[in-house]
């Protein structure tokens, strides 16, 4: 939880301010503390550098926290010294991680979410499309997903601006330009964040011309047909910068024939400045269309390890993405910090799948569920089979349009109070959207050769069976004020203290005028609190602890899908929303961080342990339907769930070496009873009066299926001459149980180690070649596990069930086998 945090909005900057470094020192690094209006004001280059021994790291007080880029002091008091929105950044009273532009470069992975993989303590990438720029961020066992469906937990903010799509909380990680991050800093539950902080946030800032000057081009490529090039380049010129990044890439993909992907995104930013005022306008665009892959059948992978089941699975993502920022000094000590945003977001979904359609009437005619015609009332006349004896499926299809715009408005200031030290922020933001979203079902056959869906024309509109036609408008509304302050009782020991006022409104409408039920009016709303502290025990090691709590409010997506007795296909369709209660949790976080050594002979150790409790009531899971096949689902309201554990840090930097370890431990539970229907669960009991209904007994104690509950990671880096870098990385994760075995009965998902090796030499001072090889040793391995139903396709005809042969229930997504890569760097 993020004590202070200067910022009230997602973007608060946590910016450390040091001397010049020795070659042996960490360099400065910038922590963006999740202001709203974060990056508004950017480091200005020193006129003349000096040495500052007095000076620690200092964090931006606000959401929206003005951008700052590595200082190293100025001779004359510059803007970085009178900015009233920094503040110590160990006066913030929770466990924060940080990452700088350098631990994106492709030295070391080759996109974005492996490069915080990698470096960022307690966090772990699920899969649920098989896409390596579509995988799940889990931290702390809460996740940031960009799969529709999935229960989110983490906010994840651009530049000070919430980026979960109003459509379902869901993050787009393929939109973020990697070459044009400055930082990104990850903090735990905290109400500054707004909506959807229950489990953390996760705050990036962007580069501008103040930050970045000259120019560089990339290009690099390796296995599974990876292509991938880039160019930036950013100046300024008296008061006026700008910066401009462009990325294109291309993978095959590793997997069978459906997992490739098209990358287009861009970013660019226009900024000026005077002695008090900065004000910068950034666009984000993105084009890209992906290809999905589901979890494979165990036996299916047992004979071939890049196998898929059922295709074709593609999402088509577009982005235009427009953020003004302002940053005012109005003295010494009162700041205003500003922005305004329009997002405009595009996904279209393509998916074939299996299907509840059947031969019925002898095989004469094509039904649903318990003998409904595929479309037309109940009871009406089913549908004459034409298809002959192919096997069935179907091509789901949805579509979603959401335009969004919203601001925020902030105030700081860091007058004495009493004679003590003291920060306070405050500020209200407001974020709109509007969403239209379509969805259809169009009956396919199988290729039983390759499992291939193809449309046959004939589209399902059979409502009492989860399946009919969506078009639906949501419009969501979100509105927040808060207040933190943080005051130096002492020297040595601060005090945090605040809270966030939340209020969501959320209408869905029908626009068939055939689903009324679809139609509703949602409101909620919720006071969170925050308090913690920091005991500076010694110069070098510091005690925090605090407490936080956050809510979150049920999505469009879920409010719309929401009841046992008309479930959806997960992510396409809507049918009723019987009201969803919004998630609240309460996180008490402790621990100890410290430093040691500040030269070439020592080396330069930073270190952490820390352990955490969140409690959330009411937290909202999505369960499999009863009947239906595996695509069906809704959600619900679980009562309480329980993540608490442990994490531990330490960085160390002597002469040539360079080396890293973390490890976190984190429990999940449940805390209240549960009855689920596990339709495809081996251990489910079935109903006396139904043998089609199965379900599990879920009691308080029972993990939480699909977090592990070890995650080990270490690293080392050696200049072996003053051009050529060789380094090794380590990932452990550990075993977690398969989704839908929440009663934890079957075998989990095994632990997984995966080493990984990079190099990079410096031809000139200017070009640079770098080299990776991922999955070293080549492991076949599991990210994660579910149940599927078993028995093969139905059949149009009286031919056999095909893949019936497959009685193994578990379904699982493969890690990447062995893969290297290879590029060159040039500077301008």
């Amino acid at each position: 939880m993020l004590a202070v945090i200067g910022s009230a909005l997602p973007s608060t900057v946590l910016h450390a301010q040091t001397a010049d470094p020795a070659p042996t020192e960490l360099p400065p690094v910038n922590v963006i503390a999740p202001t709203p209006l974060a990056g508004t004001r950017s480091a200005r280059p020193a006129a003349r550098p000096v040495v500052r021994t007095t000076r620690t790291a200092r964090t931006r007080t606000g959401p929206v926290a003005p951008a700052a880029g590595p200082d190293v002091g100025t001779a004359a008091p510059g803007p970085s010294d009178r900015d009233s929105t920094l503040i110590d950044r160990d006066k913030v009273p929770s466990n924060t991680a940080v990452m700088t532009t350098q631990d994106f470069s492709h030295n070391y992975s080759t996109n974005f979410l492996d490069a915080v993989n990698r470096k960022l303590p307690g966090v772990t990438l699920g899969d649920q499309t098989g896409n390596p720029f579509q995988r799940n961020l889990d931290y702390r066992g809460f996740t940031a997903s960009p799969v529709q469906g999935t229960p989110q937990g983490i906010a994840v903010y651009q530049n000070g601006v919430r980026i979960n799509e109003s459509w379902g909380d869901v993050v787009n990680w393929d939109f973020i330009p990697e070459k044009a991050i400055d930082s990104v800093a990850l903090f735990p539950n905290n109400p500054v964040f707004g909506l959807n902080a229950i489990g953390g946030a996760l705050s990036i800032q962007m580069k501008n011309g103040f930050t970045y000057q000259g120019s560089e081009a990339e290009l690099f490529g390796g296995s599974y047909g990876r292509v991938q090039g880039s160019v930036q380049a950013g100046g300024q010129r008296d008061n006026i910068s700008a910066y401009a990044a462009f990325e294109s890439a291309y993978d095959r993909g590793w997997r069978d024939y459906a997992n490739s992907s098209h990358i287009n995104r861009m970013y660019v930013d226009v900024g000026a400045r005077n002695d008090d005022t900065e004000f910068h306008v950034n666009f984000t665009g993105a084009s890209n269309l992906l290809g999905n892959v589901a979890a494979t059948p165990v036996q299916m992978l047992n004979q071939r390890w890049s196998s898929v089941y059922t295709w074709p699975q593609t999402t088509l993502l577009q982005l235009a993405f427009v953020n003004a920022t302002l940053n005012h000094n109005f003295s010494d000590t009162w700041s205003f910090q500003g922005n305004a945003y329009f997002r405009g977001f595009r996904q279209t979904h393509v998916d074939g799948n299996g299907t509840d359609v059947h031969a019925c009437d002898g095989g004469d005619s094509l039904c649903i569920g318990d003998d409904l015609p595929i479309f037309g009332p109940a009871g009406g006349p089913s549908v004459p089979n034409t298809l002959g004896n192919a096997f069935l499926g179907e091509v789901d299809r949805n579509r979603a349009a959401t335009n969004s715009f919203g601001g925020t408005a902030q105030l700081t200031n860091s007058d004495k109070l009493f004679g003590h030290d003291n920060h306070v922020v405050m500020g209200v933001s407001v974020d709109h959207g509007n969403t239209k979203f379509t969805a259809t079902s169009e009956l396919g056959t199988i290729d039983p050769n390759n499992l291939f869906v193809t449309g046959t024309g004939i589209f399902i509109n059979q409502p009492d069976a989860g399946l009919a036609p969506v078009d639906l408008r949501a419009t969501n509304t979100y509105t927040g004020v808060y207040l933190t302050d943080t005051f130096d009782v002492t020297n040595r020991f601060s005090v945090t203290a605040g809270g966030r006022f939340n209020y969501a409104q959320i209408d869905l409408q029908d626009q068939t005028g055939t689903n009324d039920q679809l139609n509703s009016s949602n409101r909620f709303q919720r006071l969170n609190p925050v308090i913690g502290g920091t005991y500076k025990i010694t110069p070098n090691l510091t005690f925090y602890a605090g407490y936080s709590e956050a809510n979150r409010a049920p999505t469009p997506l879920e409010l719309g899908c929401s009841d046992p007795a008309r479930p959806c296909v997960i992510d396409s369709f809507l049918v009723s929303d019987p009201p969803l209660k919004q998630v609240v949790s309460h996180t008490v976080e402790a621990g100890f961080r410290g430093s040691w050594g500040r030269d070439a002979r020592t080396g330069v150790l930073s270190w952490g342990i820390g352990a955490f409790h969140t409690l959330s009531d009411d937290d909202i899971i999505r369960v499999q339907s009863p009947i239906g096949t595996g695509n069906f689902g809704y959600f619900q309201n679980a009562g309480q769930t329980l993540r608490q554990g442990i994490e531990a840090k330490l960085d160390y930097r002597v002469n040539r070496w360079n080396a890293y370890a973390n490890y976190t431990f984190i429990d999940a539970t449940y805390r209240s009873a549960n009855t689920l229907p596990a339709p495809d669960n081996p251990n489910a009991l079935t109903d006396p009066d139904n043998d089609d209904v199965r379900f599990i007994n879920v009691k308080p104690g029972d993990h939480i299926p699909g977090i592990p509950a070890h995650r080990f990671k270490a690293g080392v880096e050696y200049l072996a001459t003053d051009a050529w870098k060789i380094g090794a990385d380590v990932n452990v994760v550990g075993s977690q149980w398969l989704i839908g075995d929440d009663t934890n009965q079957s075998q989990k998902v095994p632990a997984y180690a995966v080493v990984n090796l990079h190099t990079s030499y410096k031809i000139t001072p200017n070009i640079e070649v770098f080299g990776l090889i991922n999955n070293v040793f080549n492991q076949h391995y599991y990210l994660g596990g579910a149940f599927y139903e078993t028995g093969g396709f139905a059949s149009a005809g009286a031919a056999p069930n095909l893949m019936a042969q497959l009685t193994d229930p578990r379904t699982f997504i493969p890690g990447m086998p062995l893969a290297a890569y290879a590029g060159i760097r040039a500077k301008f």
